[in-house]
């Protein structure tokens, strides 16, 4: 069973900036779904479970793609985990929004929403997700936290450490100081601009995927970070 995750570097779900890449996951979804009707699972812990941005997952994903868009809620716990495994097991694609990226892991760990992600990934569903959606599933991540000190300044924290790589989403604002920290740490990143994305089957990123925005590998040099366009670029529109 291949185990696929598109990560979205970030971009307005609900001005519809994504909207290329989010068809390129719904066609995933519907091959996924086969003879049924595709469902996709929007999860906003990173947001703290905003209503709005499942209604603008939802105007997107069952507007324009016709896919049942659901929704699983935990972080003030209007639903139980019982009917939450439940909807897991219906997914053909998992999404997942952006927002607080180490509350959101912190917050699955001690839930247990993170063996239910873990399973569905196992079994073959898609993963995907925007900013923290798009960097969680790395061994370390450039973004900020409110849930550790003031939230304002941006730092690596650990991800889930499932892709072996460093990451940072919204390439495109950060790549200054991001760069310095690849150049200090000397180690190899990947950089994901706005409206960009790159898709992992097993492991291994196989393609980038653009509708505006470039997918990164960054290499420190002596003095300066070298950026390589991540091959094969699928140019969507």
């Amino acid at each position: 069973m291949e185990k696929r995750i598109i990560c979205i570097g970030g971009g307005e779900l609900k001005s519809k900036e994504t909207l290329p890449i989010d068809g390129y996951i719904a066609n995933l979804a519907k091959e996924h779904a086969k003879d049924k009707r595709a469902y996709g699972l929007f999860i906003p812990t990173a947001s703290h479970d905003s209503m709005p941005y499942f209604n603008s997952f939802r105007k997107t994903y069952t507007s324009v793609y016709d896919i049942k868009a659901d929704v699983a809620l935990t972080v003030y716990g209007e639903m139980s985990m019982d009917k939450i495994r439940e909807k897991f097991l219906k997914a053909d694609f998992i999404y997942v929004g952006g927002g607080d990226t180490v509350f959101m892991l912190e917050h699955w760990k001690k839930t247990g929403m993170l063996e239910l992600v873990r399973d569905a990934y196992e079994r073959g569903v898609i993963l995907c997700g925007l900013s923290a959606g798009a960097i969680c599933w790395f061994e370390q991540m450039y973004t900020d936290s409110e849930s550790v000190g003031t939230g304002e300044a941006y730092s690596l924290y650990p991800g889930l450490d499932w892709i072996k790589s460093t990451i940072s989403p919204h390439y495109g604002l950060r790549m200054l100081d991001f760069d310095k920290i690849i150049l200090y740490n000397k180690q190899d990143a990947i950089g994901l601009e706005d409206n960009s994305a790159i898709e992992i089957v097993d492991g291994k990123i196989v393609r980038s995927l653009s509708c505006g925005g470039n997918a990164y590998y960054l290499h420190p040099e002596q003095n300066e970070v070298r950026r390589e366009l991540i091959q094969p670029q699928l140019l969507l529109e």
